[in-house]
C-alpha cells in the first residue's frame, strides 16, 4: 500500500514541476520503485529522474531536484527523500509509522492485506480440467497449483470467484475409454475384443474392469455393444471423476463447481450456441463441415467447429462452455492452459467476440510445462502407454505443502524444473521448509514466553486452546524496536498489502513465493540478533508483538499459496 502511495505521490509531484515550469510538457512515465539492497539507500528507490531526463533532454539529476521539490510527502509515513548518484530519488519511511504497521497487522490479523479494488465482480476460474480418461497425470500439477493459488489472490483483491472443473466427458475420447475398459474385462473372462487404437493402456484400467467384472459378472460380454459401450463408459467416468477428485482434495483445492461437457449437448447449450453465431454471420459450411469464420474476428484462419461426420470439435464444444460461462452472470473469464494450448486463445477470444462479449473480458494464463527429476535425471511421463507418473504418486512423494509451493515459486511464463530430492529435504536448501520453519519458530518463541517471567505478561494460553496467544488488552510500546533487524523486519511486513496486489492483478503468485522467503530471511536475521525475551518488559511486549505480527504476515502467504503454516516442525 505504501509502494502505490509513493509511486501516486511521484507521478503527482511530476504534474507540479511541469505545471510550475520547473519541467518541460510530456507524458508521465510508468514510476517504477526499487528496494534497494543496501540499507543507507533506503527503504524504496526511483529511477523515475533517469528515465524522464532522456526525453526531456535535462540532466537526470536536475529533473530529480525539481520532482523533490514538489513532492508532497506525509511525515507521519516518509522521513525524508535524498538524491543519490545521477539522479535516484531514495525515500526513508518513518520510524515511528514503520512500528504502527506492527500494530496494524495485530489488530486486522487474517484481514491485513486484503483489498476492495474488485468490488464484487464475478470473476469464473477454470483451471485443472484434465480429461477424465485416467487419474490426474503429474504434468496437471502446475495448473491446478497456479489456478487455485490465482482464485485465492483474486478473492483477498476483493472480487467474487468462482473455482470451476470443466469435466471433458464427451466424444471420441471417452468412448475410446469405455472400449479399453471393455477389452480388459473381456480377458478377465478369457474373450479377447480388438483395442482401440487410441485407447488408454494403463493398470488404472484393468482396475476399472475388474470392479466392473466383480459387481456384474460375465452379464455384459455378450451385450450389445452400444449399450456395453454406454455402461461403461459412465461407470470409468464415475470412477475416475472421483479419484480426480480425492486426489485435489489432497492437493488442497476444491472446486464451487463441476461442469460437465456431455451437458451442453443434453440441454441443447451446443446448438443455442450455434444459432447465436449463425444468426451473427459467422458460421458457414464447406466440405460437409461447419466453419467459425474465426478470421473476421481476428484469428489466422477459420475453425472447424462440426466435422464433415456430424461430430463436434473441441473448440466446438469450448466456445458453448464459454457462452454458458457469460449467460450465468460472470463478468471475467479466467482460464488456465498449458503453453501447448497457446494457438487456442486467439480462436477463444475470437469466437466470444462473435458472441457479443468482450473480449478482454476473457484471460488466458499460459504455464510452461514442468520437467520433474530425481537423482539427477527426468522422469518420464505418458498416459496412453501407460507409464503414469500421476499427481497422486507427487503428492505421496514430496506431499502438497511441498508440491505447492515448488509449482508455484516460479514464474508460470518460465519452464520448471522440479527437484523431486529437494522438497523432501528438511533443511533450510529446502525453501518451503525454510518458510514454515520460520512460522513453527515463532509459535515456540510465544509457546516460551507463556512461561517467561516477562513474556508471560504478555501472552495469553486459554484453556483447551493449543494456540498461545498475543494480549490483546495490553497496551503496547512499540518505540523501543529501532535496531536495524528489527527495522527491516517490519519494513518487509509493510511490504505485504503491496505484494498481494501486485501479484493478483498481474497473475504473477510467484511473487509470494519470493515474498514468504524473504519475510522469512528477515525474521530469521533478527531472531539471531535481538533476543526477544527480557527482562525488560517494554522491549520483550513490542518484540512479541512483531514476532507475533510476523507470524501473521507468514500464515497469511502460506494460506494464498495453498500451503500450511505449522507451529511445530
Amino acid at each position: 500500500m505504501i509502494r502505490q502511495q509513493l509511486q501516486e505521490s511521484i507521478r503527482e509531484a511530476i504534474l507540479r514541476a511541469q505545471q510550475a515550469g520547473d519541467l518541460p510538457p510530456g507524458e508521465v512515465p510508468q514510476v517504477e520503485l526499487e528496494t534497494p539492497r543496501q540499507a543507507e539507500h533506503g527503504d524504496f528507490a526511483s529511477n523515475v529522474a533517469l528515465v524522464l531526463a532522456r526525453s526531456m533532454s535535462l540532466p537526470p539529476r536536475r529533473v530529480a531536484e525539481a520532482i523533490a521539490r514538489h513532492l508532497r510527502l506525509p511525515p507521519e509515513k516518509v522521513e525524508r527523500v535524498e538524491i543519490a548518484g545521477p539522479g535516484f530519488l531514495n525515500f526513508f519511511l518513518s520510524p515511528s509509522w514503520l512500528q504502527e504497521v506492527v500494530r496494524v497487522v495485530l489488530e486486522k490479523g487474517e484481514r491485513y492485506g486484503r483489498w476492495d479494488v474488485g468490488r464484487g465482480i464475478r470473476v469464473h476460474v477454470e483451471y485443472v480440467s484434465a480429461n477424465p480418461t485416467g487419474p490426474l497425470h503429474v504434468g496437471t500439477a502446475r495448473n491446478g497449483a497456479i489456478g487455485d493459488c490465482i482464485a485465492n489472490l483474486l478473492d483477498a483483491l476483493g472480487f467474487e470467484v468462482f473455482r470451476e472443473y470443466y469435466l471433458n466427458d464427451y466424444g471420441a475420447q471417452v468412448l475410446a475409454l469405455a472400449r479399453s475398459v471393455a477389452c480388459r474385462y473381456a480377458e478377465l473372462f478369457g474373450r479377447s475384443l480388438p483395442f482401440p487404437e487410441d485407447g488408454y493402456r494403463g493398470e488404472y484400467v484393468v482396475e476399472i474392469a475388474r470392479k466392473i467384472a466383480e459387481r456384474d459378472g460375465p452379464r455384459w460380454l455378450d451385450a450389445p455393444e452400444e449399450e456395453r459401450d454406454a455402461y461403461f463408459r459412465e461407470f470409468a467416468l464415475a470412477e475416475i471423476v472421483g479419484d480426480i477428485r480425492r486426489t485435489l482434495e489432497a492437493f488442497g483445492i476444491r472446486f464451487d463447481g463441476w461442469f460437465s461437457e456431455a451437458g451442453l449437448y443434453a440441454r441443447s447449450d451446443f446448438q443455442k450456441t450455434l444459432e447465436l453465431l449463425r444468426a451473427r454471420g459467422a458460421l458457414y459450411e464447406e466440405g460437409g463441415a461447419l466453419w467459425f469464420r474465426a478470421t473476421a474476428f481476428g484469428d489466422e484462419r477459420d475453425r472447424v467447429v462440426i466435422r464433415s461426420d456430424g461430430t463436434p470439435t473441441y473448440l466446438g464444444g469450448d466456445i458453448a462452455y464459454r457462452r454458458s460461462i457469460y449467460e450465468r452472470g460472470f463478468q471475467r473469464l479466467i482460464n488456465v492452459l498449458g503453453i501447448d494450448h497457446q494457438g487456442q486463445v486467439r480462436s477463444l477470444k475470437a469466437a466470444v467476440q462473435a458472441m457479443g462479449y468482450d473480449p478482454e473480458t476473457l484471460e488466458v494464463i499460459l504455464y510452461q510445462h514442468v520437467l520433474f527429476r530425481r537423482g539427477g535425471e527426468s522422469v518420464r511421463m505418458s498416459r496412453r502407454a501407460g507409464e503414469i507418473v500421476t499427481l497422486q504418486d507427487l503428492l505421496e512423494t514430496v506431499g502438497a505443502d511441498a508440491a505447492r509451493y515448488f509449482l508455484v515459486m516460479t514464474n508460470p511464463s518460465t519452464p520448471l524444473e522440479f527437484d523431486l530430492d529437494l522438497a523432501v529435504k528438511q533443511s533450510s536448501e529446502n525453501p518451503v521448509y525454510y518458510v514454515q520453519y520460520a512460522h513453527a519458530r515463532i509459535c515456540s518463541i510465544l509457546r516460551e514466553a507463556s512461561k517467561h517471567p516477562v513474556g508471560r505478561e504478555f501472552v495469553v494460553a486459554h484453556p483447551g486452546d493449543p494456540h498461545v496467544h498475543l494480549n490483546e488488552a495490553r497496551d503496547l510500546d512499540l518505540s523501543t524496536l529501532t535496531h536495524e533487524t528489527e527495522r527491516a523486519l517490519m519494513r518487509k511486513l509493510a511490504d505485504f498489502p503491496d505484494v498481494v496486489f501486485t501479484a493478483g492483478m498481474r497473475r504473477e503468485p510467484h511473487r509470494l513465493c519470493a515474498f514468504a522467503q524473504e519475510l522469512a530471511t528477515a525474521f530469521h536475521v533478527f531472531y539471531t540478533q535481538c533476543r526477544v525475551l527480557t527482562d525488560d518488559p517494554e522491549l520483550t511486549g513490542a518484540r512479541l508483538a512483531l514476532v507475533d505480527a510476523t507470524r501473521v504476515v507468514l500464515r497469511k502467504t502460506l494460506q494464498l499459496i495453498g500451503v500450511s503454516a505449522p507451529e511445530r516442525m
